[in-house]
């Protein structure tokens, strides 16, 4: 030991001592006042991600007038919307309808007996759903229009085929659903930052051109649906008199939507969502019970038990479109008060819908065989009952439009206007006009898809919803998550899956369309 090494030994021992002291006293204090969960605190990467500081600021001021905090996105019933304006964990909420003129002053935000150092709980933004909440917001995010396109699905596919081959989409969407789920978990931003995060704007630029494309697709396929149903409608109740051609009813549906489309919040479509849910709950337990009530009254019509070889590859893209419901699972992960149970919950809700799906499908084939029409209600009678259905269903979709365009019409605006139009005049009414020409532009492709819907529906899930489900999920796991044989090697099989299904599907439906038109629904009414 050197000469006059214990004058400063002893300082360094003391000094190291304190400082052991302070840490563990941080230490048990941090353990004591973090929540149970990280996400739910205002970490850094909470606070990039969409809207993390406009929540950061709500909940603080909340909590320093000694309020609770805010509970985000579910909760009531009608706060579902709001997974809309978090599509795909994008903020796609639009404030110019929002009072937020009053800036807190800095003598309203802290004072000489404000806390420098404020407790982290009462600031936590965490979900409130409960698994069984989970569970209705997948039901309402899953079944709408799609599953009224299966029975014809089923035609294109043949019954073997095509209760294999949607097991199997099911199967493979669920595995893909997590894999996006376990991939925001290691990089939590939006699906459109997690490819930026991962290979560059490229990347998220091209996750959001998919996203908008598939629902501007499913706009436009609902479109064709609710004029199929009122041209139905309207020859059943005018007794034949009147026959609308469908792009007049295409056409017509602007009057509805441009207004619809012109809303600002998400929440004030809550009305129009409830009554949609209601009516399709309705047409769905009617179906069922017509289905049931036709196979036991005439048997069991002309199917193809096998493989139909000559249209198969349609059922591929149907399918696919009647489960993209990609974009809601991150929020709908986001929403629930411990999303360690989101996977058992999407697992199970998978199960219930595929039960559902291949029933109807299945069912609705069986009664009405080669004549079923791509809108199953249109293989209904004319009776008052049926019109109703018909109506109340139609009037479902139509509602439900909205909420669709709603995400695609926010990441175009996003992209395209970089000011607000809360105080800009001319910035407001250019975004009208790009909105209302956005509800043309889906109203010409429905037109030119309504000559032979199954074929469209069949593209649009080809084209638009296999690279969000099969390829973008299993690609940014890839890259952020897997770093063992087995996962490298299901991320690949899958990502050569998708792009294999997109190219050969949407090459063949291409063909099948071009070789000439599906015959015209069947028609009420004595030719």
């Amino acid at each position: 030991q050197l000469p006059g090494g214990a004058i400063t030994h002893d300082i360094y021992k003391w000094t190291e001592g304190v400082e052991n002291e302070q840490a563990a006293r941080r230490h048990r204090s941090q353990s004591v006042s973090l929540p149970r969960q990280i996400p739910g605190n205002h970490t850094l990467a909470n606070l990039k991600d969409p809207g993390g500081f406009r929540r950061h600021f709500v909940v603080d001021q909340a909590a320093r007038q000694g309020k609770p905090p805010p509970n985000w996105m579910t909760r009531t019933f009608v706060d579902f919307l709001a997974l809309y304006g978090h599509f795909g964990g994008e903020d796609l909420s639009d404030d110019e309808g929002d009072d937020r003129s009053h800036i807190p002053r800095d003598e309203e935000l802290a004072t000489e007996t404000t806390p420098l150092v404020l407790n982290i709980q009462p600031n936590a933004v965490q979900g409130t759903a409960t698994p069984a909440k989970a569970v209705f917001l997948l039901l309402k995010s899953f079944v709408g229009t799609g599953v009224m396109f299966l029975p014809k699905a089923f035609h294109n596919g043949g019954l073997a085929f095509s209760s294999a081959v949607l097991t199997l989409i099911a199967s493979v969407s669920l595995y893909t659903f997590l894999l996006l789920v376990e991939t925001r978990a290691r990089v939590p931003v939006s699906f459109g930052d997690i490819g930026g995060a991962l290979f560059g704007p490229f990347m998220r630029l091209a996750v959001l051109i998919a996203i908008t494309l598939s629902q501007i697709g499913f706009v436009c396929a609902y479109m064709v649906f609710v004029a199929q149903n009122v041209q139905a409608l309207v020859e059943s109740v005018s007794q034949c008199d009147t026959r609308v051609p469908l792009s007049y009813l295409i056409l017509g549906q602007i009057v509805i939507f441009v207004p619809l489309a012109m809303i600002r919040k998400i929440q004030k479509l809550s009305v129009f969502a409830l009554i949609a849910d209601l009516f399709i709950l309705i047409g769905l337990l009617y179906l069922y019970y017509f289905d049931l009530f036709t196979l036991a009254a005439k048997g069991v019509a002309d199917v193809v038990w096998g493989i139909n070889t000559t249209s198969f590859p349609l059922f591929i893209g149907t399918a696919v479109f009647t489960y993209e419901g990609v974009g809601l699972v991150i929020p709908i992960t986001e929403s629930m008060k411990d999303p360690s149970k989101f996977p058992k919950v999407l697992a199970g809700t998978m199960v219930f819908i595929t039960a559902l799906f291949l029933s109807v499908g299945f069912i609705s084939y069986l009664a009405f065989g080669s004549n079923v029409q791509t809108v199953i209600l249109l293989n209904m009678p004319g009776t008052p009952t049926v019109n109703t259905i018909q109506g109340l269903y139609a009037l479902a979709i139509c509602l439900s439009i909205p909420l669709q365009l709603f995400p695609a019409i926010r990441i175009i605006e996003t992209g395209l206007f970089s000011r607000s139009g809360k105080f800009n005049t001319v910035v407001k009414w250019e975004k009208n006009i790009f909105r209302f020409l956005t509800v043309l532009v889906c109203a010409a492709i429905a037109i030119a898809g309504s000559t032979d819907l199954d074929k469209f529906v069949s593209l649009i899930g080809s084209v638009c919803c296999v690279p969000l489900c099969f390829f973008f999920p299993p690609l940014f796991h890839l890259k952020a998550i897997a770093n063992t044989f087995k996962q490298k090697a299901i991320d690949i099989i899958i990502i050569i899956f998708g792009l294999t299904a997109m190219i050969y599907t949407t090459g063949i439906t291409i063909v099948l369309w071009s070789a000439g038109g599906e015959a015209l629904p069947i028609s009420r009414c004595p030719s």
